[in-house]
């Protein structure tokens, strides 16, 4: 039972290194005076970087910045207007209009039971040949 977890750990351990590894296709780096310029292929997001203590540290780029914060502000406009109409739910249906509901889909099922007999008598009228 040793040998197989070993065997199972040494078998799943390249998998775990590759799960962790980023995909390097994804983003491209282009060196601008003394920052860098860093292009996510998949979003087309744009960021500035720049080294710090040897390693890169990205943030976005100001018209980006100024997008997501605008979307931010609308989603949570829209948030608060949901949770403000949220508490005026409409009154349940008055009996009348109940009735009148049900009135409608009983006249729709008695026209659609008509068209079905008229299919039926058309059928018994008109038998298929017998083929066996």
């Amino acid at each position: 039972m040793k040998a197989f977890a070993v065997l199972l750990a040494a078998g799943l351990l390249p998998c775990a290194a590759l799960a962790a590894e980023p995909d390097t296709a994804r983003f491209q780096l282009e060196r601008s005076g003394d920052h860098f310029v860093r292009l996510d292929r998949q979003t087309g997001a744009m960021s500035l970087c720049t080294e710090k203590d040897g390693a890169l540290v990205c943030r976005m780029a100001a018209d980006e910045r100024a997008a997501y914060e605008d979307e931010l502000d609308r989603l949570a406009d829209r948030v608060s207007a949901l949770e403000k109409n949220s508490g005026a739910r409409p009154a349940l249906p008055t009996d009348a209009e109940v009735d009148r509901s049900i009135g409608i889909m009983e006249r729709m099922m008695r026209s659609f039971m008509g068209i079905v007999r008229e299919f039926q008598a058309e059928d018994k009228a008109n038998p298929l040949p017998q083929r066996s």
